[in-house]
C-alpha cells in the first residue's frame, strides 16, 4: 500500500471517502527511516499486536452487525405483528360497535313489535268486551220481554181459571149426562 501519513488521511477525508484500515495495510505498512528512527523489532511486535487487535475489533464488528440485521430483522418482524395486532383490534373494535348497534335496533324492533301486539290484544279484548255488553244488554232485554209476555200468559191463564164461567161448568150436570150418554 501507498505511504500516506495519518494527518494526510485526516485532510483527505474531507475531500475524499477513506477506505478503512484493514489488517493486511497495517501488515504491509512500511515507514522510512531515520537516523535516530524506531527500534525495528519494537515496531514490529506493536504493530503484530495492532493487526490483532484490530482483527478482533473488525470480527467483533461484523459480529455486532449480524446482530444488529437479526435484531432489526425481528424488529421488522415485530413491528409486522404490531400492525397487524393493531388492525386486528380496529376490527374487531368495529365489528363490536356493529354487533352493539344491530343488537340495539334489533331489541328496538323487538319492544315496537311487542307494543303493537299489546296493543292489537288490548284493542280486541275491549272490542269482545264490547260485543259482550251488548249481547248481556240484547239478553236483558229479551229477559224483560220474555218476563212480561210470561206475566202476561199467566195472568190470561188465571184469568181463566178464575172465570165464572168454570164454576158453572162444574155445577151442571148436564155435562156430565153428555159425557155418558156420549160413551
Amino acid at each position: 500500500m501507498s505511504n500516506i501519513n495519518i494527518n494526510d488521511r485526516n485532510t483527505m477525508n474531507e475531500e475524499v471517502a477513506i477506505v478503512p484500515l484493514t489488517p493486511l495495510d497495517i501488515h504491509n505498512k512500511e515507514f522510512t527511516r531515520g537516523l535516530r528512527g524506531y527500534d525495528q523489532d519494537e515496531v514490529n511486535d506493536f504493530l503484530d499486536q495492532v493487526i490483532k487487535d484490530f482483527e478482533i475489533v473488525i470480527r467483533e464488528k461484523k459480529e455486532l452487525q449480524r446482530q444488529v440485521e437479526d435484531l432489526q430483522e425481528k424488529l421488522q418482524h415485530f413491528n409486522n405483528i404490531e400492525e397487524t395486532l393493531n388492525k386486528s383490534i380496529l376490527i374487531a373494535q368495529q365489528t363490536a360497535e356493529e354487533l352493539k348497534g344491530n343488537a340495539t335496533k334489533e331489541a328496538h324492533l323487538i319492544v315496537r313489535e311487542a307494543e303493537k301486539n299489546a296493543d292489537r290484544i288490548i284493542n280486541e279484548a275491549l272490542e269482545k268486551a264490547r260485543r259482550i255488553e251488548i249481547e248481556v244488554e240484547e239478553l236483558k232485554k229479551q229477559g224483560k220481554v220474555f218476563r212480561t209476555r210470561l206475566k202476561m200468559l199467566v195472568e190470561a191463564q188465571l184469568e181463566l181459571v178464575e172465570n165464572n164461567d168454570w164454576d158453572k161448568l162444574l155445577q151442571s150436570d148436564e155435562i156430565t149426562e153428555q159425557i155418558q150418554e156420549s160413551d
